[in-house]
């Protein structure tokens, strides 16, 4: 099963950018898509041969997230059943026969880490949620979780040690995801590869110079990790400040 997760910044804005015809060379069973930016009605997009699932932020044109799927889930919820949490449109689970896939954008902790002590409690309280689900069957998590895990996951670690999605508390928290079971698809694949991002800052000319950071990620639960076939980043898409990454697994 190949499964596709993108931060598109904006799903009506990259429509303009040949959203349509990358979905369909993806050619993909699931994609997930997190930052949809849009409330119920602005967008009635469904592709032909897919399921479509949209979890709306309450606040207009904010975060979101979205998910097509080939197959029809059993079961399809959405956010963590806490309702500090889920007024941003951040998670979609699809329950599947042998797997649960939970799509999450998670919360940025902001400029000057303004909202770092939420993110922990966020943080916290989503691994409860996923190992909730890890007891019942085996878990593939992907989005855009705002944390370069390590320094080989940004282009200027020394530089950015302290700012939001490299601070020591985050990647931290990272930790504690891959201790309760969980395991990094693309570090389980390309072992310490270097210079493989998934976004870059609009900003100095970011993407050509390749500075970038790796925040997109699907991690699955330590059962699944030998069925994991393959995993990568589309650094070649363009349409957002984020590129798709893909894992395929056979579950």
């Amino acid at each position: 099963m190949k499964l596709v997760s993108w931060n598109v910044n904006g799903l009506r804005a990259v429509m303009n950018k040949d959203f349509v015809g990358i979905f369909k060379d993806l050619d993909t069973d699931v994609l997930c898509l997190q930052e949809t930016k849009m409330q119920a009605g602005q967008l009635d997009y469904e592709p032909e041969g897919y399921h479509a699932y949209y979890n709306y932020a309450v606040k207009k044109g904010y975060s979101g997230t979205a998910v097509f799927s080939r197959t029809e889930p059993i079961n399809v919820s959405y956010g963590i059943g806490i309702d500090d949490h889920d007024q941003e449109g951040r998670v979609i689970t699809c329950e599947y026969e042998s797997f649960y896939l939970v799509c999450v954008y998670t919360p940025n902790s902001q400029q000057d880490l303004k909202r770092i002590d939420y993110r922990m409690t966020w943080e916290d309280d989503f691994r409860a949620y996923l190992s909730a689900l890890d007891s019942v069957k085996p878990v593939v998590l992907c989005g855009d979780l705002n944390v370069a895990h390590n320094e080989i996951d940004l282009k200027n670690p020394s530089a950015n040690r302290k700012n939001p999605g490299f601070s020591d508390q985050e990647r931290a928290q990272f930790n504690n995801l891959l201790n309760d079971g969980f395991v990094d698809s693309f570090r389980f694949i390309h072992g310490d590869v270097t210079d493989r991002y998934s976004w870059w800052s609009y900003r100095f000319n970011a993407r050509s110079r390749n500075a970038g950071w790796r925040i997109d990620y699907f991690v699955v639960s330590e059962k699944l990790k030998d069925k994991i076939k393959d995993a990568e980043i589309y650094d070649h898409v363009i349409g957002s400040d984020h590129c798709p990454v893909m894992v395929e697994i056979d579950v």
